[in-house]
């Protein structure tokens, strides 16, 4: 594997840039602690743009480039531009046509794209991107609706999606934060409005301080629920809760019982196998478990049907 790189998936390759993992500041609950507390040997980062490239030009099958940290917002524009620029224009690099940036400057630092010294610069870039023909995503970090209240951060949103981009926003679902359909609701809401597509709802990771944060799966899924009934379709774009384990991102569907036993109703919405994607299947109902590897498979199952196949994929990307 490439130095600051990950290839999880077919699609998408996650770049970690060497000056973008650091954060406007840093939240508790963050599951890439790694990146910030001093060991070299668990970081992931690289400043090598043209690895990046190449890796890019020999995986065709690459439509997708999430820049994520940290976050790459804290970078000057002119450093962030070393690693996209060299995308338009080159009929080596055509096939990559989604460009994502993950952040939570909107809300830690909104004044990046109102009135930093390079706020400017910054929205030429995605705005020349979006020229190319090519769909840029601002992946925003919005765990409560107060984080959209200000009127720098309305400004900061309104300047962004003028350059084209779309906003798309995730949040984890955290016990004593947002742990309240009503908050969810809320967001979602004031999301639209403020023309920002809701995309994923997450379950708390198992790392750092989740025995704070973390929320059962089965509370995850109520949340969601009565969440998801009191917005219109437009809101309904979000999809969770979703675990984003080893094997790939796997949604709770729901609970029901089934053959005599009650049971979680999962499916892959990502894998690191492609033909994991959609495939539904079920785990022993626990009200207790809050991640993947807490659950056991349903219907007398020994293994859920990926887990022998996890580790060739692992090796393989």
């Amino acid at each position: 594997a490439l130095e600051g790189l990950q290839h999880k998936y077919r699609e998408t390759v996650l770049f970690f840039p060497s000056k973008g993992q650091t954060c406007h500041a840093y939240c508790t609950f963050c599951f890439r602690w790694a990146q910030f507390v001093g060991d070299k040997e668990m970081k992931i980062a690289s400043n090598d743009a043209r690895s990046l490239h190449q890796h890019l030009a020999t995986h065709r099958h690459v439509s997708d480039l999430l820049v994520t940290g940290g976050d790459p917002m804290v970078m000057k524009t002119r450093v962030l531009a070393r690693y996209l620029r060299p995308l338009l224009g080159n009929p080596q690099l055509d096939h990559v046509r989604n460009i994502r940036i993950g952040t939570k400057a909107l809300t830690f630092w909104p004044h990046r794209f109102v009135n930093d010294k390079d706020a400017d610069d910054l929205l030429r870039l995605l705005e020349d991107i979006v020229r190319s023909g090519r769909h840029v995503a601002i992946m925003a970090h919005f765990n409560h609706w107060q984080e959209m209240r200000t009127d720098v951060v309305r400004k900061a949103i309104r300047r962004i999606r003028d350059t084209g981009a779309i906003i798309r926003s995730q949040a984890p679902l955290l016990n004593h934060v947002n742990n309240d359909p009503n908050v969810w609701a809320r967001m979602w809401s004031t999301q639209v409005g403020l023309g920002i597509v809701p995309y994923y709802m997450f379950v708390e990771r198992d790392t750092g301080a989740k025995c704070y944060f973390e929320v059962p799966l089965v509370r995850c899924h109520d949340v969601f629920r009565q969440a998801v009934q009191q917005v219109s379709g437009l809101g309904r774009t979000v999809r969770g809760p979703s675990m984003s384990a080893t094997p790939g991102k796997v949604e709770v569907l729901g609970v029901q019982r089934l053959a005599g036993e009650k049971v979680f109703m999962l499916r892959f919405l990502q894998g690191r196998d492609p033909d994991w994607v959609g495939r539904p299947f079920f785990a022993k109902f626990d009200a207790q478990a809050t991640w993947l590897d807490e659950l056991e498979p349903a219907f007398g199952e020994s293994a859920f049907f990926f887990e022998d196949r996890t580790a060739p994929v692992l090796q393989a990307v």
